[in-house]
């Protein structure tokens, strides 16, 4: 007997996107399905599509709480022993679910299914595709390392069992961005099950500059670096951190500082600190957050001196490109 998924998709304001999301989910080849739409209090022309769809889709509205508590209301609607999520203005490729169920059949102990996410960013005005790409989850099949790194994918991604979801209490109703990494975060300290299924399924528009992240850069950060703390201190206290966890928890503190540093260069210098404890000998991995040149001046000249040196050669470059376009 095939799984039985329940495809879950909450909705606010998404009139432009949300008709593609419907119909990607009503299209999966995978048989066994129910589609359930919660639109959380839209005030655009959603629910009139929503409506549409009357008699292929379960749906229902409410006041705007946010999208957690929508999730949380799709998630006790739900009558399939899996979920998929897929907000309102992404969408799945038709055999997402069925490929992830097929990886099930050699991974039976499975709570979360997750698979890398394709990324499809438009142009500013959101009015075309630029470019699309598939986010690595390669690094590391270890999810506490890939959810410290950040790799972990967005919410369309997994399959989630929902068993397994509703033994932690289903979404944080008062986390404001990191939505998908804090129950991660939670599932992982439960002992859920992760298992890789490495063909990318579902697509993830970058479209819109209103999501918390991109409106406060800084409370996404802290935020970020809540959930690695905590990851460190139950890989601790349970006595399975690893040196390829430590690693990337002090490689992850130490990008997150530089960010920090253009926000608040007092907190950046406390975040470098502790990531430096974990940093032997000023050493900096080779990696795009670390050029060569930012290496050897954080070497020589520490963090204050290394970031005070990029800071006035993004300058220059901003001055070289607008003498350049002028000319």
């Amino acid at each position: 007997m095939n799984p039985f998924v329940s495809i879950l998709i909450p909705c606010y304001n998404a009139e432009r996107w949300i008709d593609a999301a419907i119909r990607s989910a009503l299209g999966q080849t995978h048989a066994d399905k129910e589609v359930i739409v919660v639109d959380d209090g839209s005030t655009d022309g959603s629910l009139d599509i929503i409506r549409s769809f009357d008699g292929q889709i379960q749906w229902e509205s409410g006041p705007n709480k946010g999208g957690n508590h929508a999730r949380n209301r799709l998630l006790e609607l739900a009558s399939g022993e899996w979920l998929q999520y897929l907000d309102a203005d992404d969408y799945l490729s038709v055999t997402k679910v069925a490929r992830q169920f097929q990886h099930l059949q050699s991974h039976t102990d499975a709570d979360v299914i997750y698979s890398p996410v394709i990324l499809e960013y438009w142009n500013k005005n959101a009015t075309r595709v630029t470019h699309m790409e598939t986010q690595d989850v390669q690094i590391s099949y270890d999810p506490w390392t890939l959810l410290i790194r950040w790799r972990m994918p967005q919410t369309g991604g997994p399959l989630w069992k929902k068993s397994i979801v509703e033994a932690v209490s289903g979404w944080n109703e008062n986390q404001p961005c990191c939505q998908e990494a804090d129950l991660y975060l939670r599932l992982l300290q439960h002992g859920a099950n992760f298992t890789c299924c490495n063909e990318a399924g579902a697509v993830y528009r970058q479209w819109s500059q209103n999501t918390v992240c991109k409106k406060d850069p800084f409370l996404s950060i802290a935020k970020r670096l809540e959930i690695i703390d905590a990851a460190e201190a139950h890989l601790q206290t349970t006595g399975q951190l690893t040196n390829e966890q430590l690693t990337s928890i002090a490689e992850t503190r130490m990008e997150l500082a530089r960010s920090l540093y253009q926000l608040d260069p007092i907190v950046a210098r406390s975040v470098e600190r502790l990531a430096r404890l974990q940093i032997p000998a000023r050493k900096l991995p080779k990696a795009a957050a670390f050029p060569s040149t930012y290496r050897v001046a954080y070497r020589l000249l520490g963090f204050g001196g290394a970031e005070w040196l990029a800071k006035a050669s993004r300058r220059s470059l901003k001055t070289i490109t607008s003498r350049q376009s002028k000319s």
